[in-house]
């Protein structure tokens, strides 16, 4: 298939990217990644692998793009985990709180 990654042409077939990820230890997954065989890696090492290009030099979306494609599954950023609000105490329950003795109601 033929797609373009930095304004590069490239012919990218899945058995060759398949191949050319063949021993590579995936990095920490920071953004995008996408399942390779029964491995997940980032979007950004495979295109830099399969371009031979500095990963600064494209994007993730064109990786991605080209990568589903050829039937990778891509998977999206995984959202930050939220934390759960801080309980608002009264005056009263803050000042017991920093005291160490349960509040009498």
């Amino acid at each position: 298939m033929r797609c373009v990654i930095a304004r590069f042409p490239f012919e990218l077939v899945k058995s060759e990217v398949q191949q050319s990820m063949k021993g590579i230890k995936p990095e920490p997954i920071t953004g995008e990644s996408v399942v390779i065989g029964r491995r997940v890696f980032p979007v950004k090492q495979v295109g830099e692998v399969i371009t031979r290009q500095d990963r600064r030099d494209f994007t993730s979306f064109e990786v991605t793009r080209a990568l589903t494609r050829l039937g990778f599954t891509c998977n999206p950023v995984a959202p930050e985990p939220v934390a759960a609000p801080a309980p608002v105490l009264s005056p009263l329950e803050s000042a017991s709180a920093m005291l160490g003795t349960p509040v009498q109601n």
